[in-house]
């Protein structure tokens, strides 16, 4: 599985995520716009919605071009985040926190394999996240992240589980 996000003016503009999900039987590509957002807030999401595809538990191999992402879980950041309520060290509060929170949830479910890409290199899956993210970036129907809008620590009024969930496009190809 490929991900990645994009934010067309990092931080606070449109940004867009784009997922490519393939095996032996089938291609399944996601994506989606949002008004106002950050670059990393894209990044994660593509990771978790390309994981919640896959309904029973798996070994995945998830390809990001973002270390700010793959550093989180294999260096341990975010669960040491988790473990100290979501705080950095004493003063600094875990930014994304909302979006890390359903990334940990999915990636204890699953085993997953996180391996980081270099970007912009001619990576075909890679290239081809980018520009459906950039081309749900660029949509006109775009919707809100409220994780965003709530701040430091990304504690939105609503459900983590109920953020970021709506009006993503899915497409199945054959191969």
């Amino acid at each position: 599985m490929y991900t990645d996000g994009s934010c067309l003016k990092n931080p606070g503009g449109p940004g867009g995520y784009g997922v490519v999900i393939s095996d032996k039987e089938k291609r399944t590509e996601l994506s989606g716009g949002y008004k106002s957002t950050t670059n990393n807030r894209m990044e994660l999401l593509a990771c978790i919605k390309g994981l919640e595809t896959f309904e029973d538990k798996q070994a995945i191999v998830l390809y990001s071009d973002s270390l700010y992402v793959i550093n989180g879980i294999k260096k341990g950041w975010v669960r040491r985040w988790r473990a100290n309520g979501w705080m950095r060290n004493k003063t600094g509060r875990a930014i994304n926190a909302d979006l890390w929170e359903r990334l940990l949830a999915l990636s204890e479910y699953h085993v997953i394999n996180f391996q980081w890409v270099k970007g912009h290199n001619n990576n075909k899956e890679n290239e081809r996240c980018d520009y459906i993210a950039q081309m749900a970036a660029s949509g006109y129907d775009l919707l809100e992240d409220y994780g965003l809008a709530a701040g430091p620590g990304n504690r939105p009024p609503q459900s983590p589980t109920t953020i970021l969930t709506q009006h993503s496009f899915i497409a199945s190809l054959q191969p």
